[in-house]
C-alpha cells in the first residue's frame, strides 16, 4: 500500500507547486479530481482530450517527479432528476474514464448518484426508514426504473476503456453503506467496487472492519480514503446521528469529520490497515481532509505522520512473518 493524498485540498495551489508540496511531506501517489463536487482545480479532463500538447504536459508533471496518480476523481450525482446538473455530471465521469484510460490509471472514484422520487422530481430524495409504504415504494423505483439501468450501462462503458469505478458508500446516494456497495456491482457489473471511506461508516454505526472484509470477500474494495470521524456523545445521546446542521456548526452537530487519530485511536487505525492488508488490498491510503478544527496544513501533516507510521509497522510484520 502507498499513502497518498487527494490533492483537491491544495485547489488554490497550482498543480506543480502541490505536487512538489506533497513530495517533501515523503508521498509519491497522489488522488486527483477532475469535477463535479470536487472541482477540477488541477485536471480538466475535457480539455485535456482535446489537446495533446496540454495533456503531455499535464503527465510530464508527474513523471519528471515520479509520483503516481492513484484515482481521477469527479465525485457528482449522475442520476440527479435535474437534467442540466445530471448531464453535466454524466459528461464528467465519461470524460474522466476516457482521461483514465489514456493515462493508465485504474480507479475512477464517484458517488453511485440519488435519483429524485419521480418522473417529476426537481432534487434528489435519500429515504432512511421503509415506512409509511410510500419510501419503500420509492427506493424501488429508484433502483429498477434508475440506478440498475445506469450503472449496467456504464459498467459496459468502462469495461470498453478498461477502466473501473470506485464508488464512494455516501449517506444522500443511493449507495450509502456496504450492503447497497455489494448490490449495486452485483446487479450491474464488476467493474463496479468501492471507495472506502471510514468516515462515513463510523457515524452511521458500522464497523469499518467488518465491512472491509465483506467487500474484500467479493474482490469489491477499489480505492481507499483515510478519514475520520467523532462522535460528540451528549449530542449524540440527545438527537441520534442523523444530523442536517451545518458542518461548521461543531459545538451542536452530533459528529463531525477529523483527521485521522482524531476521532478513533491508533489501535482502530491499526487494525484497519491491517485488515486491508488480510483481504491483499495493495492500493492508496488516499488522505482527504474536511476537518473544521484544523488548517490545511496541520491536518495534512498530521494525518502524514499517524497513518505513515501505521502503513511502515504493519508492512515490516508482514515481510518478518513472510
Amino acid at each position: 500500500m502507498k499513502l497518498s493524498v487527494f490533492a483537491v485540498l491544495f485547489s488554490k495551489m497550482p498543480l506543480e507547486e502541490a505536487l512538489d508540496y506533497i513530495q517533501e511531506q515523503g508521498l509519491d501517489t497522489v488522488e486527483i479530481g477532475t469535477g463535479g463536487y470536487v472541482g477540477n482545480a488541477h485536471c480538466n479532463p475535457t480539455e485535456l482530450l482535446k489537446d495533446v500538447e496540454k495533456l503531455r504536459k499535464f503527465q510530464d508533471a508527474f513523471t519528471s517527479r515520479g509520483i503516481s496518480i492513484s484515482a481521477l476523481s469527479c465525485h457528482g450525482n449522475n442520476l440527479h432528476p435535474n437534467k442540466n446538473i445530471a448531464d453535466e455530471h454524466h459528461q464528467v465521469f465519461h470524460d474522466t474514464v476516457r482521461l483514465a484510460s489514456k493515462l493508465g490509471v485504474e480507479n475512477v472514484v464517484t458517488f453511485s448518484g440519488c435519483p429524485g422520487e419521480s418522473d417529476f422530481s426537481l432534487n434528489p430524495v435519500w429515504i432512511t426508514c421503509p415506512w409509511p409504504t410510500d419510501f419503500s415504494e420509492v427506493v424501488n423505483w429508484q433502483w429498477q426504473e434508475r440506478v440498475i439501468p445506469y450503472w449496467k450501462e456504464q459498467n459496459e462503458f468502462l469495461k470498453e476503456h478498461g477502466v473501473k469505478v470506485a464508488i464512494e458508500p455516501h449517506p444522500g446516494f443511493v449507495v450509502y453503506n456496504t450492503e447497497t456497495a455489494l448490490r449495486l456491482r452485483k446487479e450491474c457489473g464488476e467493474q463496479i467496487g468501492a471507495n472506502f471511506d471510514p468516515s462515513h461508516y463510523f457515524w452511521q454505526g458500522m464497523d469499518p472492519v467488518a465491512s472491509i472484509k465483506a467487500l474484500g470477500e467479493e474482490n469489491a474494495l477499489f480505492h481507499f480514503h483515510a478519514k475520520d470521524t467523532r462522535i460528540d456523545r451528549q449530542n449524540n445521546a440527545i438527537n441520534g446521528v442523523l444530523d442536517t446542521k451545518s458542518y461548521s456548526d461543531v459545538a451542536n452537530r452530533s459528529w463531525i469529520f477529523r483527521t485521522v487519530g482524531y476521532g478513533h485511536g491508533e489501535d482502530t487505525w491499526r487494525e484497519i490497515i491491517s485488515t486491508l492488508q488480510t483481504i491483499g488490498y495493495d492500493g492508496a491510503i488516499s488522505i482527504e481532509h474536511e476537518d473544521g478544527l484544523m488548517s490545511i496544513d496541520e491536518g495534512f501533516t498530521k494525518a502524514v505522520s499517524f497513518l505513515k507510521d501505521k502503513i511502515i509497522k504493519e508492512g515490516i510484520e508482514e515481510m518478518w512473518w513472510a
